[in-house]
């Protein structure tokens, strides 16, 4: 039986191509909203980043999300990405560990 082929993506800060199931991805919907995406399911178009705190700080200061999301991230968005991460960071993380038990 063939390994299953793991979909590998490259965060948009830190340029380091991960398993997508350890990033986190930025959706900017077809409604024009920017918002973070867990489940990786919701339609529009995507950035990943890594679950570090740091990797999104960069991200911020070198406007990768802008180019990544082919559109201009308002500062209000930035801010609420940054309320939303550092909130989703612990989540991440504890998902992160439950798969490294299975």
């Amino acid at each position: 039986m063939k390994p299953k082929k793991v979909p590998l993506r490259k965060c948009v800060a830190c340029q380091e191509m991960m398993p997508k199931k350890q990033l986190i991805r930025i959706v900017k919907t077809p409604e024009d909203e920017v918002l973070i995406d867990l489940t990786g399911k919701k339609s529009g178009r995507g950035a990943y980043l890594c679950g570090k705190e740091s990797c999104f700080k960069l991200a911020l200061k070198n406007r990768a999300l802008d180019r990544a999301l082919k559109s201009k991230v308002s500062p209000e968005i930035y801010e609420q990405l940054a309320a939303d991460f550092v909130a989703v960071e612990d989540e991440f993380i504890a998902a992160q560990e439950r798969e490294e038990d299975e």
